[in-house]
């Protein structure tokens, strides 16, 4: 019988699981088994821990501080799951007949969902094990959620969601031809939330890595690979990363352009998203992203300029024209160009009018027009706080109400909750340009 190690033992025990900056957990069984197998794959394993993180989850910790140009991970080729590997699986022979050719990501969600189902089975049920049981992709969230979210992200959403369905849909007949492989019914194992499940999956946590065209596959790109192990890294807006499948080697490289100190996480970058993007492609919302604006729909413009303005449907044509009725931002700084750009417009007066180019081109036409902008866009701003408010309120009412929508609607409320401080930073800066401008 192993001996016991009593109070101090536990200590220790305590002490090296919980880290200053996350829980270790790297001792749970499913990451023990994924570690094994990526080792049979060939991958060493480094000085990066799967651990819980308070704010952003699971995630990699590093066991020794990371300096500018350190490698994170490298991953090698036979640990990737792409297009080859689902060919070189029993659906190869089916997709490679099947017309007209399914698409690159259908073939690996066809694959996700076929290797999930042979459980045991599967030769990639260690990986499949730690993926997500369920994700936060709009296309996942309840109706009352959907509802309030943003423009334009809520448009979005709901294309999201047709476009997901009707990939499904179109994906049926394919399914179908798979039924030789199985015992069960196609339909029962390809049904709308498996395809669902898998699409997240491939939209979320794949690796940008182009593959050459092949004629069993449609024209869209091949440039999907998943990566065990790799995709527990989390999304951060500030720090750099490069990352690129190395020819050489045949591994999937990243190496850091920033600093990480010993026992944190270790974060590498998507893009510089904002968090409608971020919430869109990957279900998550980031904490102070510099890349975030709030998004001011021509409606609400139009709330400030009265129909009885006899310019007003040409100085609204001169702006669709020139593409400035959409991507009309306040960001931490304050309003953009464009939003500015769009708002002097629309407030030229009937003497000013044939001024509209030099507006377009950012020249000053009059300080009465400045002013009235400055006005009117500080007006918006206050509107969409107030708007941001109520709908704060009435997230708040539904999570009491509906508690099986806690998540979803946690996640809209940190989006609106991240917009208002955006909102409110734009306010005090307008405030403060308009002080020093009279």
């Amino acid at each position: 019988m192993k001996k016991s190690r009593g109070r101090t033992g536990r200590k220790r025990r305590r002490k090296h699981l919980r880290t200053p900056g996350g829980v270790n957990c790297s001792h749970n069984l499913e990451y023990v088994k994924l570690k094994k197998w990526l080792k049979d794959r060939g991958f060493e394993d480094g000085n990066l821990r799967p651990a819980e993180f308070w704010g952003t989850g699971r995630g990699l910790m590093t066991t020794k501080a990371l300096q500018a140009g350190d490698l994170i991970i490298s991953l090698p080729e036979k640990c990737l799951l792409t297009t080859s590997t689902v060919l070189s699986s029993c659906l190869g022979e089916y997709i490679m007949k099947w017309k007209p050719p399914v698409s690159p990501l259908i073939a690996l969600c066809t694959f996700l969902v076929a290797e999930k189902h042979a459980g045991e089975k599967s030769p990639w049920k260690p990986y499949l094990d730690i993926l997500p049981k369920t994700y936060t992709c709009p296309v996942c969230l309840g109706h009352d959620a959907v509802r309030l979210l943003p423009e334009p992200l809520r448009t979005k959403a709901q294309e999201q969601r047709m476009m997901v369905h009707e990939l499904y849909m179109s994906s049926k007949a394919f399914f179908s031809s798979l039924q030789p492989l199985f015992a069960e019914n196609t339909e029962t194992i390809f049904n709308y939330s498996a395809l669902e499940w898998a699409w997240c999956t491939v939209n979320t946590r794949t690796i940008y890595m182009k593959h050459s065209q092949r004629e069993c596959f449609s024209i869209e790109p091949d440039v999907y690979a998943l990566a065990p192990y790799l995709d527990l890294l989390n999304h951060s807006p500030n720090v750099q990363v490069k990352a690129a499948f190395n020819e050489q080697t045949r591994r999937y490289e990243i190496w850091t352009k920033s600093q990480c100190k010993r026992y944190e996480e270790v974060f590498i970058c998507y893009g510089p998203h904002d968090n409608q993007r971020l919430l869109l492609e990957y279900g998550f919302v980031a904490v102070d992203n510099p890349h975030s604006s709030v998004y001011v729909s021509s409606d609400t413009l139009l709330k400030y300029f009265p129909p009885v303005d006899k310019q007003r449907n040409a100085k609204l044509s001169i702006l669709r024209d020139h593409d400035f009725l959409e991507n009309l931002t306040f960001g931490w700084d304050g309003p953009s160009w464009r939003l500015l750009t769009a708002l002097k417009l629309l407030s030229l007066g009937a003497d000013e009018f044939t001024s509209w180019k030099r507006t377009l081109l950012g020249d000053v036409v009059s300080a009465r027009n400045e002013q009235q902008t400055l006005t009117i866009t500080a007006k918006i701003c206050h509107f969409l706080i107030e708007e941001t408010q109520h709908i704060l309120l009435q997230i708040s009412q539904l999570k009491r109400s509906k508690e099986n929508l806690q998540t979803h609607l946690s996640l809209v409320e940190a989006l609106h909750l991240e917009n208002l401080k955006i909102l409110q930073k734009s306010a005090e800066n307008l405030c403060s340009f308009s002080m020093a401008t009279t």
